[in-house]
């Protein structure tokens, strides 16, 4: 139980760091926050992957696992983007 939970810490990480940085906002974002983005990324990603007929959740760290996770981080800050547009920061 332990295990999964670090690394989903572990891959959320790396996933919301790799995100942010193809979005342009890797100097905006902390290590916390980049944690948060991966991990509801992963969820993002593996949905919009199931509605292809593929499924990733094996429950394993793997490349597809990881790249998944990228994939619906990246689409969570576009939508972060577009809601955020025009505000301060």
């Amino acid at each position: 139980m332990l295990w999964n939970i670090i690394v989903w810490i572990i891959v959320g990480a790396l996933a919301g760091w790799i995100a942010s940085m193809i979005m342009g906002r890797d100097a905006s974002m902390g290590a916390i926050a980049n944690i948060i983005i991966g991990i509801i990324g992963a969820f993002i990603g593996g949905w919009v992957i199931s509605l292809f007929g593929i499924d990733v959740s094996t429950g394993k760290l793997t490349l597809a696992s990881i790249l998944t996770a990228i994939l619906g981080a990246v689409i969570l800050l576009a939508i972060i983007k577009l809601l955020t547009r025009g505000r301060a920061r």
